[in-house]
């Protein structure tokens, strides 16, 4: 789809809030923005939007390019493709194309954004050839700084025929070069995003888990740094994190708050995008401040990370910041008895439970003499290296308050991001509780009374969805929610996931909730056994310690499915969609 009309609209107007005086010469393009089906469209006569990237060097200089049609010497643009979803994009595509230069080697300046630097309006003669009448370019002219001190420019050779990077007076449209001067845009990248990296200065840093919008937002579905991009109204980078931070997470009060270093990293466009990372202090509970956006905001020591799905910047930043910072007093993981240490923030009181029960990740792992032996037999490591996302099934075991634990609250985060992006990409979530049925005689004498009571009401009553973790979001016009009567989702007549998948023609199944070693291998086993493919998540999944989980993901990994952590997971679905 071409730009949508309201982000083209809003553009303007932001524009024309900067230069007002602008207006009258506008008037048709606003017309045509209220009139075009497609304003972008070289169809759309008498007028339609073009877009240019103005790259400008560290030293000030902007890039121009030779165009081979009309022998004009301009900055790198073009008309609007139905593959751009922005009038930026477009820009982007068009220096890509005619120079060479991709999106990461360019950032946006922080006194126009992404908002356009000049728009301005060019008298197009007839073109019989083409069946075009006399018309004008509205041209949105982008403005963005080079990363690096030089770049290497290979050109368009159908379109263009040479390049030069001209000093600031020397630009060839008098309206661009006047517009570049009064903003003070020098050609200096800058920061134009802020973070805040959170600790409690006893060895622990709050992270967000982000929303899951894969294409919509920066890092779709993983921890982060709170904190977000440069607006039009921010006066200073400060202003830019305070303002985030209000937004994102109200009620979160942080002090001795201070720059600490400089980031980069890439956008949802392809931009470099310089972040400007700040530190503070702040000792509370993470579940007192509430959350406007994301899905939650949790403290986790540096020796945790690997655990996360995380951009390894950002972990990096935090091992950096430990190093320098050394927290004060004792930091471990636990305490003298080998029980988890409970902090301030550490835990979180379900309206569904009274126990204080910390989260808690598994260190899990496969053997390598495993991965070796899987290598011989198959010359992969993985048994499966592509899924269909449209034939895949999340199957979700028993995520159900009874389950309590630290590390089943742990996996809570890696189900709500896998579960986001599989719907994303037209795959099938399942929501698998223990069902009410009895007990059968050999159980009752297996457990004892009481035991094999508490097990047959362990998945709660009432619908299904007020029986699940609260944490969990359920598209209940999408989603499957089943319940099971014995231990395995898939064992033939005590529970009915396999007829209702066969029915949509799953042949995929992504296995992760608890417990790893009793329902959550059950299921796996009897899905293998009936055919289907089968992939355990090794961080969606919870036992009671780290030796029996990795004892069952190893027997798992051997003989009835692949393991993979969350990370890798998403990287199938995405790579499938």
């Amino acid at each position: 789809m071409p730009p949508a009309r309201s982000h083209i609209h809003d553009l303007v107007q932001t524009y024309l809030e900067r230069h007002p005086g602008e207006r009258a010469n506008l008037t048709t393009l606003l017309a045509t923005l209220d009139a075009a089906p497609v304003p972008t469209s070289r169809a759309t006569l008498p007028a339609h939007i073009t877009c240019s990237a103005v790259a400008i060097r560290p030293d000030g200089r902007v890039l121009h390019i030779h165009h081979k049609a009309t022998g004009l010497v301009i900055c790198p643009g073009g008309h609007v493709e139905e593959a751009d979803e922005s009038l930026l994009a477009a820009a982007l595509r068009e220096v890509r194309e005619e120079a060479g230069i991709a999106p990461g080697d360019l950032c946006l300046t922080p006194q126009t954004l992404g908002i356009p630097v000049d728009i301005d309006i060019n008298n197009i003669d007839p073109n019989p050839a083409k069946g075009e009448g006399a018309h004008q370019h509205y041209d949105f002219r982008f403005a963005f700084c080079l990363v690096a001190e030089q770049a290497e420019v290979a050109l368009q050779a159908e379109e263009v025929t040479g390049a030069e990077w001209r000093p600031l007076n020397q630009v060839a449209s008098p309206s661009l070069r006047a517009k570049l001067r009064a903003a003070g845009i020098d050609g200096r990248a800058e920061p134009v995003n802020a973070s805040v990296l959170i600790h409690d200065g006893a060895g622990r840093y709050l992270f967000h888990l982000r929303d899951n919008y894969p294409g919509r937002i920066w890092a779709p579905g993983e921890w982060a740094l709170p904190g977000g991009g440069r607006e039009p109204q921010d006066t200073t980078l400060m202003d830019t994190l305070l303002r985030e931070l209000a937004e994102e997470a109200p009620g979160l009060e942080l002090t001795n708050l201070e720059p600490f270093a400089v980031e980069q990293a890439t956008g949802v466009d392809g931009l470099c995008v310089p972040v400007q990372i700040h530190t503070a202090s702040w000792t509370g509970d993470p579940d007192s401040v509430p959350l406007n956006e994301g899905v939650m905001l949790r403290w986790f020591e540096p020796d945790m990370l690997h655990r996360l799905l995380l951009r390894p910047s950002t972990a990096e930043l935090v091992h950096r910041h430990a190093a320098q910072h050394p927290a004060a007093g004792c930091s471990g993981r636990a305490g003298s008895d080998g029980r988890p240490r409970r902090r301030p923030g550490d835990v979180r009181v379900s309206a569904l439970t009274t126990v204080d029960t910390p989260v808690l990740l598994h260190d899990w792992s496969i053997p390598q003499r495993e991965y070796d032996r899987q290598e011989q037999r198959r010359g992969r490591r993985h048994a499966y290296t592509r899924l269909d996302p449209g034939r895949t099934a999340l199957v979700v075991i028993d995520m159900v308050p009874f389950f309590d634990g630290p590390y089943a609250r742990g996996v809570i985060p890696q189900i709500q991001v896998l579960a986001g992006a599989l719907r994303e990409c037209g795959g099938l979530v399942a929501w698998v509780l223990p069902g009410p049925g009895g007990p059968s005689a050999a159980r009752e004498e297996f457990y004892g009374p009481q035991v094999a009571e508490l097990y047959r009401t362990s998945g709660g009553s009432g619908p299904i969805t007020g029986r699940l973790w609260p944490q969990f979001t359920v598209d209940e016009d999408r989603d499957l929610l089943v319940e099971k009567a014995v231990s395995s989702a898939f064992f033939p007549g005590f529970c009915p996931l396999p007829d209702l998948l066969a029915e949509r023609g799953i042949d995929t199944v992504v296995v992760c909730g608890v417990v790893t070693d009793v329902c959550v291998a059950g299921t796996a086993r009897d899905a293998s056994t009936l055919g289907l493919r089968v992939i355990v998540v090794a961080d969606g999944t919870a036992a009671g310690s780290d030796e029996v989980h990795n004892a069952t993901l190893r027997t798992l990994y051997r003989s009835f499915s692949d393991v993979r952590p969350t990370s890798e997971v998403l990287d199938l679905i995405r790579a499938g969609r």
